[in-house]
C-alpha cells in the first residue's frame, strides 16, 4: 500500500477542516460534500458518496456553530473514505463493496469524538492570539496582527491533520484487529446496517424539525413509501 491515499485525502482533510470554521465556509465541510471529494480524488466517487450520505443526515443537526464544538463529522467522513480505499490488504478479498464501507464507517464513528478535542484546544491557543494581536494594534505593528491571523489559520490546520490522522491511523489499527472477527458478520448484516443508518439518521432530522405534529407526518410518509415499494415490487 503507498502513501498517496493518505495523503490526498490529507489534502482534503486540510480543506475541508479549514471549511469549518476558520475560512471559506462554503458547505465543503459537510460529509455529504467531503466523503465524495476524497472518494473522487481516490477513484471511488460511489463510495464517498455513500459514505457521505450515510453520515449526513446523523450530523444534520449538529453544526460547528458559535461556540459549539460537535464531533468531527469532516474527518470521520474523510477519514472512512480513505479506509475504504486502503482496507483491501488488512481484510482480503472477501470484504468488499458495501460491507467494507459500512464496516469502515463503524469504526471511523467514534473516533470523531477525539477530533472535537483537537478543535477545542485549537480554539484555545487562538484565545491567546487575540492579546498579542491587541498589543501589537496599540503599537501600530499591524505585521504582527497579520502573523497572529495566519497563526490561528495554522492552529486549525493542525486539529484537522490530528483529527484525520487520528480517525485513519487508530481506524486502520482497529480494522487489523477486527476484520478476522467480524467480516461475515458484516456480509450477512450490511443490508440490515444501510437501513439502520437511514432510520437513526431520520429520527435524529425529525429532532431538528419544528412543525408541529412532524413524527404522524414523516410515519405516514415512511408507511406510503413501503406500501409504494412494495406495489412496484409485486407488480
Amino acid at each position: 500500500m503507498t502513501a498517496s491515499p493518505w495523503l490526498l485525502g490529507a489534502a482534503v482533510a486540510v480543506v475541508t477542516g479549514l471549511d469549518r470554521t476558520a475560512c471559506l465556509q462554503g458547505m465543503l465541510c459537510r460529509p455529504l460534500v467531503a466523503a465524495p471529494l476524497a472518494g473522487w480524488l481516490l477513484g471511488v466517487p460511489l463510495g464517498g458518496l455513500e459514505i457521505g450520505t450515510l453520515l449526513e443526515l446523523l450530523w444534520l443537526s449538529r453544526l460547528p456553530v458559535g461556540a459549539a464544538i460537535p464531533h468531527d463529522d469532516t474527518q470521520v467522513a474523510v477519514g472512512a473514505t480513505v479506509l475504504a480505499v486502503t482496507a483491501g490488504p488488512l481484510v482480503g478479498g472477501g470484504l468488499q463493496g458495501l460491507p467494507l464501507v459500512l464496516l469502515c464507517l463503524l469504526l471511523a464513528l467514534p473516533l470523531g469524538k477525539l477530533g472535537q478535542y483537537f478543535d477545542r484546544y485549537a480554539r484555545q491557543r487562538n484565545q491567546r492570539l487575540i492579546g498579542r494581536a491587541e498589543a501589537a494594534l496599540a503599537t501600530g505593528d499591524l505585521g504582527a496582527v497579520e502573523r497572529s491571523h495566519l497563526a490561528g489559520l495554522w492552529h486549525f490546520v493542525g486539529a484537522a491533520l490530528a483529527s484525520y490522522l487520528s480517525v485513519v491511523g487508530c481506524g486502520t489499527l482497529l480494522l487489523w484487529l477486527s476484520a478476522p472477527l467480524l467480516a461475515s458478520a458484516s456480509v450477512a448484516a450490511a443490508p440490515w446496517l444501510r437501513l439502520a443508518f437511514f432510520l437513526v439518521g431520520s429520527a435524529v432530522l425529525i429532532n431538528t424539525l419544528n412543525v408541529r405534529r412532524a413524527l404522524p407526518i414523516f410515519a405516514t410518509s415512511f408507511v406510503a413509501a413501503l406500501l409504494l415499494f412494495w406495489f412496484f415490487a409485486e407488480v
